[in-house]
């Protein structure tokens, strides 16, 4: 299981490398320029020239790839922005956690709520407990993520003024955007974790636990939800990732200083360090919380455990 962990966070070179070059790549065929971003449209071009030389802009893209690289591995640096001329990581790492502890909340709920739920509707099926849920959750997958955030603003700020519209300053403010992000997946995850369950109650081994005289909660708990809990798994683990790399609606929606508000804000000026740091550290977040899904995979699965133990004898 040791050397399964170790090669997967090797992986991570690679993947780091390949991020790096793709969004150069992208940004290397956008139009604009950071130089007249900064400086505005009023500016000569000589001054935006002089700005564009002095950040690197017009270098060659490899030569790009190589110095950011380099500054990377030698200097453990992200660079400096474009915009502000900051260091990098005092603004992407700030931002990021940010984001990180709104996804947090929001996976929390959303599994908290929807794999009960969705276990729930598969049990009792065809009755008022798997129509009722089944039904809330069409309705909310279908409502885009933006509206579902003007609702809440509308009712919960305008209209009853309980929940503060903006900002993250105290912990009432967390409800508004957690819930913007939860409830999509909510609904997504009560109709994944019903398939799945159906699918696992429908199998032969679970007639013959009830064959045996196995007790329908021992059935359901022990044969059925053990194995429905894997692709289950899974999906929990995606939906971080996308939460984390669609929080950008919450954090434009409640004025909340997030990385995916951070990174979409500076397209417009092509900072190119801030938008690759705040792309790796995505990408890294998202490998890491797939490397724990397998991990737990292991603990509840012993076939897949078995496959990195080694063989005493």
């Amino acid at each position: 299981m040791y050397r399964y962990i170790i090669k997967r966070i090797l992986f991570l070179i690679p993947t780091i490398l390949g991020v790096i070059f793709i969004i150069l790549l992208v940004l290397n065929f956008t139009p604009g320029n950071p130089g007249r971003s900064i400086l505005g449209v009023s500016a000569p071009q000589e001054a935006v020239d002089q700005l564009n030389q002095e950040l690197g802009y017009n270098d060659p893209l490899m030569v790009k790839y190589v110095h950011y690289l380099k500054n990377l591995v030698v200097n453990h640096s992200f660079g400096t922005s474009y915009f502000t001329r900051q260091p990098v990581a005092n603004e992407v790492l700030p931002r990021f956690w940010v984001t990180l502890k709104l996804s947090i909340i929001g996976i929390i709920i959303s599994t908290l709520v929807g794999v009960p739920l969705g276990m729930l509707t598969a049990v009792k099926q065809y009755t008022a407990w798997d129509y009722i849920p089944s039904v809330l959750a069409f309705l909310l997958a279908a409502i885009p993520a933006f509206v579902l955030g003007m609702v809440l603003l509308f009712v919960f700020s305008l209209k009853l003024n309980i929940l503060p519209s903006y900002g993250l300053n105290t912990w009432q403010c967390y409800i508004m955007p957690s819930l913007c992000m939860a409830i999509p997946i909510t609904a997504f995850n009560i109709r994944f974790t019903k398939s799945s369950m159906l699918e696992s109650i429908r199998e032969d081994y679970i007639d013959t636990a009830r064959a045996k005289g196995a007790k329908e909660s021992t059935v359901i708990w022990k044969h059925a939800l053990k194995n429905a809990l894997l692709p289950v798994i899974t999906n929990i683990g995606l939906n971080m990732g996308g939460l984390i790399m669609g929080a950008v609606v919450a954090e434009r929606l409640f004025s909340v200083a997030g990385i995916g508000a951070l990174i979409v804000d500076r397209i417009a000026y092509k900072d190119e360090p801030v938008i690759i740091a705040g792309t790796i550290v995505i990408s890294i977040t998202f490998t890491i919380i797939m490397l724990i899904v397998d991990i737990i995979y292991a603990f509840i699965d012993p076939r897949i455990r078995a496959k990195y133990t080694r063989i005493k004898g």
